[in-house]
């Protein structure tokens, strides 16, 4: 599979594409655990059709310590039982902000989120999510392929 277009090769895309990455590392000083974050790109990359966002957040995970059964059982967290109830919570949190529809995030959820994480932390994980939406968004369009993505081979597109 070829992508149809390469963000990069376009002066606009490519201004607000690293501009985009660079608004993501400020979620690299949050509380919230890198491990948790990757888990939430990974599941709404999963959701969203994303093979490049799964291939980028299924390995940064592994890098962040993540277990290959956990990694696995992401597209069912549901129905497993290696997640704690707080990353579920921000699990469900990721599928409903994602699947909004006409429902949005139900008032459960957000209660089992406010349950499990500060103020800061559920801001991270609002951020997270909207931001990696977006860039599923992006590379659905020009039909990135997932597969060739290396842990950290992003670094050079911080300023």
């Amino acid at each position: 599979m070829e992508p149809r277009f390469n963000l990069f090769d376009s002066p606009t895309a490519a201004k607000v594409v690293k501009r985009f990455f660079n608004a993501g590392l400020a979620l690299e000083q949050s509380t919230l655990p890198k491990a948790l974050r990757e888990l939430v790109e990974l599941r709404v990359g999963q959701l969203n059709g994303c093979g490049f966002c799964v291939d980028i957040h299924t390995k940064e995970a592994a890098a962040a310590g993540e277990s290959a059964v956990r990694l696995h059982l992401v597209s069912a967290w549901r129905h497993s039982t290696v997640f704690t109830e707080a990353e579920r919570a921000a699990l469900a949190l990721a599928d409903e902000g994602t699947l909004l529809g006409d429902r949005g995030v139900s008032d459960e959820t957000w209660a089992e989120v406010r349950k499990h994480y500060d103020d800061d932390q559920i801001g991270a994980l609002v951020c997270v999510i909207s931001l990696i939406n977006a860039a599923t968004r992006m590379n659905v369009i020009v039909r990135n392929p997932g597969g060739s993505y290396e842990p950290g081979m992003f670094a050079a597109l911080a300023d």
